[in-house]
C-alpha cells in the first residue's frame, strides 16, 4: 500500500497532555498495557484456531517478548498474537476510544489532577506516549494475504501510515524513550515492573537485553529439549575415589558415574506463572504449594495460619486464596494486602469496594473477570455487583471459621488469638457477618480455657448471671486476678484494642449482658457482711476517709472503706465501667487531658480494707508524723495494681520508698537530718 499521512481522531487537542498528567501518578503502568494488549490479541487468535478460522504454524509458540536496549534508549514489546490490517491500526490505533472529548473536559476540569483521569479514557495503547517521544507499529495480520503495517506517531495529533516488513503473524511495538524515561530500559527495572503487573499472566512473557552475549549453560543430554540449541556435546569421564575397603585394603570406588553432557544457549525463563495456583481446583493444591504461592507473592516468610480457597462460577466468576497471616501485633502493621486481578491482570491492591474493610488485614489474591473495570482497567466503576462480590467473600470467610469451630475446634482454638481481631473487627462492621459468627467467637478464661459467649454466661450462671467479668492487661490487674480466682470467680482475657468496641456491640446484640472488667467494683464475694446500722464502722469509714482526704491532699477522691475477707489486700482502685470506657475512648481520639468530671463521670474511687493492720494503724495513729507517708504509700500502690503512675507521681513514690526503708532502718531521713 501506498504511504500516507493522516490525523489522529481526536476532539480536543488537549487529550493527551491530561493523560501524560495521569502518568505522573503512576508511571510505569504502560508495561500493563501493552503486555496486556499482546495478552488478549493472543488469546483472541487461539481462540480463532479453535472456531477453525486460523492454524498456528508447526511448533509455534505463544509469548510475550520485551526487549530493552539501553545504548538506544528503546522498548520493545512483541506479541505473537491476530495483528493488524491497514484498516484496522485507522481503526483501533488512530481513533482514541472516546467521544465527547470537549464535554468531559468541561466536566472534569477541576479533577484532571486525579491518580485515575486516564480511566475515563479507555487508552491502553497510548500510555506508551507518557515515557516515549516516539511510538512505532509494526504488524502482521492473521488474514490470508495481509501485508506488514507500519505506523509512528511522534505524540502529537499527527502518524504516519505505510507498508511495513514484518514477516511474522503478530505486532511490535517500539518505544523510543524520552529523557526522563530512560530508566525504562533498563533490564533490572523492566523485570521489576513486569513481576509487579505481569506476573500471573496467561502467556508467557521473556525480558531480554539487546546485543547482550549469549549466555550458555550444560545440561545432561538426556535432557535435551526441542528447541533447544546445542553448542557442543561433552563427555565427563566417571568420577572415582580412592577408598579402604572391610579387609583394610585400598581400592579404587566409583561415586559417580560416565555423563554425557551438552552445551546449550541458556534456556529463557518466563516471568509469568500462567496457572497460578488460584486457578486451580483446590483439590489439585497440596500444602506446600499454599505456602510456597504465600512467600513469593507476599514475600512473608511466617508461615500462613491458615487459608481459603475462593473458586466459584455463579453468578459470577471469582476465584481467589485468602490467608489469614500471623500476626504481631507489637512490632508491625497488620494491614494485609489484597492483591486484585481481572483475568490474571493485575489491576491494585486493597481496593476496598471488593474486599470487606475487616478483611483488609488479609493478605490475598482475587481475580474476577466480571468486574467492572474502566477500559484502562485502571479502577472499578462502582455498582451493586461490586458489593455482591464483597458480601460473597464475607460469607466464605464466615462460612469456613464456622466450620472450623464445629468441626476442627482444637486448630480452631490454637489460631484463636491471631483470628481474632478479624473476627472481632468484622463483627463490629458486618452485620450479616456477626450474624454468622456470633456462635463462633471465643473468649479465653483466667485457665487459658476457649469458651463461647453461651459458655461463659452458663458457667458462670450461679454466680454472676448476664455478667462477665474481663481482664484487659494480665500483669497489672495480677491483685484483681488472685482475688477472683480464691473466690471461684472466672473472667475472660481481652488485651486487644478492638476489645473495647467489641464488647460495647456484643452488649448492644444481647439485652441484659454486661461486661465488666474485674477492677470496675469490689465484687460482693469478697467483703464481709457489714450491717447497716453498725455505727462504730461507719465512724470508722467517716475517720479513715477524712484522714485519707488530708494526707492525699484531694478533697474530690471517692474512698470506699470495707471489710475484705483477703486480710492481705491494703488497698485496692476500682473505677466504674462507664467511666473507664469513656476514658478509653477520650484516649483514642487524643482527649486524655481533659478532666472526666465534665462528662459526669465519678472517676476512680480508692478501697481500704479495714481488715488490713496498715489500715488499723492509720485509723489509730492519725497525728502521727509518718501516718501521711503510710496513706500516700498506700493510694499509690494501689494505683501501681491498677496501672502505671504519672512521672512526677512515680518520682514521689520512689523517693517515699527509700524513706520508710530508713525508718525501718533505724536511720534517720533526710527531712530529719534537715531539722
Amino acid at each position: 500500500m501506498a504511504s500516507k499521512r493522516g490525523t489522529l481522531s481526536i476532539n480536543s487537542d488537549n487529550i493527551l497532555p491530561i493523560i501524560k498528567k495521569w502518568m505522573y501518578s503512576d508511571h510505569d503502568i504502560f508495561f500493563r498495557e501493552l503486555i496486556s494488549n499482546g495478552c488478549d490479541a493472543i488469546t483472541k487468535l487461539k481462540k480463532l484456531e479453535v472456531m477453525g478460522e486460523y492454524s498456528f504454524p508447526e511448533n509455534h509458540k505463544n509469548k510475550i517478548q520485551v526487549i530493552v536496549n539501553p545504548e538506544e534508549k528503546t522498548l520493545k514489546f512483541i506479541d505473537t498474537g491476530l495483528g493488524m490490517t491497514a484498516d484496522e491500526v485507522e481503526e483501533y490505533i488512530t481513533q482514541i476510544a472516546f467521544s465527547g472529548a470537549t464535554q468531559f473536559l468541561e466536566k472534569y476540569k477541576d479533577k484532571t489532577n486525579e491518580d485515575q483521569i486516564i480511566g475515563h479514557f479507555g487508552l491502553g495503547f497510548y500510555s506508551a506516549f507518557m515515557v516515549a517521544d516516539e511510538v512505532q507499529i509494526d504488524t502482521l495480520s492473521y488474514k490470508e494475504d495481509a501485508t506488514p503495517v507500519h505506523w509512528s506517531s511522534d505524540g502529537g495529533t499527527e502518524y504516519e501510515i505505510g507498508d511495513g516488513n514484518r514477516t511474522e503473524v503478530g505486532t511490535e511495538i517500539t518505544l523510543f524513550l524520552n529523557e526522563e524515561s530512560v530508566e525504562f530500559a533498563n533490564e533490572y527495572r523492566a523485570r521489576e515492573i513486569i513481576e509487579k503487573y505481569c506476573s500471573f499472566m496467561p502467556v508467557e512473557i521473556f525480558l531480554s537485553k539487546a546485543n547482550a552475549p549469549q549466555e550458555y549453560e550444560t545440561i545432561e543430554e538426556s535432557e535435551l529439549k526441542e528447541g533447544d540449541v546445542v553448542v557442543e556435546h561433552i563427555h565427563e569421564d566417571a568420577k572415582t575415589e580412592e577408598k579402604e575397603n572391610e579387609n583394610g585394603e585400598k581400592e579404587v570406588v566409583e561415586i559417580s558415574p560416565a555423563k554425557e553432557m551438552v552445551k546449550i544457549h541458556k534456556r529463557p525463563v518466563s516471568l509469568s506463572d500462567t496457572n497460578p495456583l488460584w486457578m486451580k481446583h483446590p483439590n489439585e493444591c497440596t500444602e506446600e504449594e499454599y505456602k510456597d504461592f504465600y512467600r513469593k507473592v507476599f514475600m512473608d516468610y511466617k508461615e500462613p495460619l491458615f487459608w481459603i480457597h475462593l473458586n466459584m462460577d455463579y453468578p459470577f466468576n471469582l476465584k481467589g486464596i485468602l490467608y489469614f497471616p500471623k500476626i504481631n501485633m507489637e512490632y508491625e502493621s497488620i494491614e494485609g494486602t489484597i492483591k486484585l486481578y481481572n483475568n490474571q491482570v493485575f489491576i491494585a491492591d486493597n481496593i476496598k469496594e471488593v474486599i470487606p474493610e475487616f478483611l483488609m488485614l488479609l493478605k490475598g489474591v482475587i481475580d474476577c473477570p466480571d468486574l467492572p473495570l474502566n477500559v484502562s482497567r485502571s479502577a472499578l466503576q462502582n455498582d451493586g455487583f461490586v458489593k455482591k462480590i464483597s458480601d460473597y467473600i464475607s460469607k466464605k470467610v464466615a462460612d469456613k471459621l464456622s466450620g472450623m469451630c464445629k468441626t476442627d475446634r482444637d486448630n480452631y482454638e490454637k489460631y484463636w488469638d491471631d483470628i481474632a481481631p478479624f473476627i472481632k473487627f468484622g463483627y463490629i462492621k458486618d452485620e450479616k457477618f456477626a450474624e454468622k459468627m456470633g456462635d463462633f467467637i471465643l473468649y479465653k478464661n483466667l485457665e487459658g480455657k476457649y469458651l463461647t459467649l453461651q459458655d461463659c454466661l452458663d458457667e458462670n450462671k450461679e454466680k454472676h448471671e448476664n455478667t462477665i467479668f474481663y481482664v484487659t492487661n494480665e500483669k497489672e490487674q495480677s491483685q484483681y486476678i488472685n482475688m477472683f480466682k480464691e473466690e471461684g470467680i472466672d473472667a475472660v482475657i481481652m488485651p486487644a484494642a478492638i476489645d473495647s468496641p467489641f464488647i460495647s456491640h456484643v452488649e448492644q446484640k444481647k439485652e441484659g449482658l454486661k461486661f465488666l472488667r474485674i477492677d470496675t467494683d469490689l465484687n460482693a464475694a469478697f467483703k464481709e457482711d457489714v450491717k447497716e446500722d453498725d455505727e462504730e464502722f461507719k465512724k470508722t469509714s467517716e475517720e479513715l476517709t477524712e484522714c485519707f482526704k488530708k494526707a492525699l491532699n484531694n478533697d474530690k477522691l471517692d474512698i470506699k472503706v470495707e471489710k475484705m475477707k483477703n486480710a492481705g489486700v491494703a488497698s485496692m482502685i476500682t473505677v466504674s465501667e462507664d467511666t473507664r470506657r469513656m476514658q478509653d475512648m477520650m484516649k483514642m481520639y487524643s482527649m486524655g487531658g481533659m478532666d472526666m468530671g465534665m462528662f459526669g463521670g465519678t472517676g476512680e474511687t480508692l478501697v481500704l480494707n479495714a481488715n488490713h493492720p496498715l489500715v488499723q494503724y492509720v485509723l489509730g495513729h492519725k497525728d502521727d508524723a509518718n501516718t501521711s507517708k503510710i496513706c500516700e504509700q498506700l493510694y499509690d500502690l494501689a494505683s501501681l495494681s491498677h496501672g502505671p503512675l504519672a512521672p512526677d507521681r512515680m518520682t514521689a513514690f520512689v523517693s517515699r520508698s527509700n524513706e520508710i526503708m530508713m525508718i525501718m532502718a533505724g536511720e534517720k531521713t533526710e527531712s530529719e537530718k534537715a531539722e
